[in-house]
């Protein structure tokens, strides 16, 4: 079963990251990476940049070849050059674990991918592989693309979100414990047991809709 993970990387960790230098100012937007063998050609947008500084830094890396702009509007440039997998760890890692690209944003501090993995195990390898590449990571959400009707919250309903939210926040799972079940209660305006069994079927629902897959069942 695939899983999609949305993941943040700073520029300065991969290749394609720091040749993309787009300072402070800039945007990257990925609009397609076209693989051609050992070698990939990505289109891709640059927004509110320098743009003389942003193809000076791009021309200079050893593994672009032949940056061209494609479209070019006020704010604007659509690019592409033809560009070595190999020399990015990254890139190395998702196209070793077959994962696909749906979505890549960069600016000069950090990049947010969003990757489809064929399985939760493949997503396990890609994290692996980047920890030995010493490549730092922060995976910032992962669900399920098969339930479509989770929402925003992995299946909690509001009422579930609400009290585990209050619970993090006020270190009910903190060790030692900030706070009771019944602080939480009146907090919330229910019961004790409420409480407990609200926490408990948010924690299910979220293991369920998260990290559990379908050979775990």
């Amino acid at each position: 079963m695939s899983v999609i993970a949305e993941i943040s990387i700073p520029a300065t960790e991969f290749e394609l990251g720091r040749i993309m230098d787009v300072s402070d100012s800039g945007t990257v937007e990925l609009e397609s990476l076209v693989p051609t063998g050992e070698r990939a050609v990505p289109f891709f947008w640059v927004y509110g940049a320098d743009f003389e500084a942003f193809e000076e830094t791009v021309f200079e890396a050893p593994s672009v070849d032949d940056l061209v702009q494609i479209d070019t509007y006020d704010d604007r440039v659509l690019y592409t050059f033809e560009w070595s997998v190999e020399n990015d760890a990254v890139f190395r890692a998702i196209r070793g674990v077959n994962a696909y690209i749906l979505n890549a944003t960069g600016t000069g501090e950090s990049w947010r991918f969003e990757l489809r993995f064929p399985s939760h195990d493949a997503m396990s390898t890609f994290q692996e592989r980047c920890r030995e590449g010493d490549i730092g990571f922060e995976v910032i959400r992962v669900y399920n693309p098969s339930k479509p009707d989770l929402g925003p919250w992995f299946g909690l309903t509001e009422r579930q979100r609400e009290a585990i939210v209050l619970a993090v926040e006020e270190g009910y799972y903190d060790i030692p414990r900030d706070c009771t079940t019944v602080e939480l209660a009146e907090q919330l305006d229910i019961s004790d047991q409420a409480v407990t069994e609200r926490l408990r079927r948010a924690i299910v629902r979220l293991v369920t809709n998260t990290i559990l897959t379908s050979a775990d069942r």
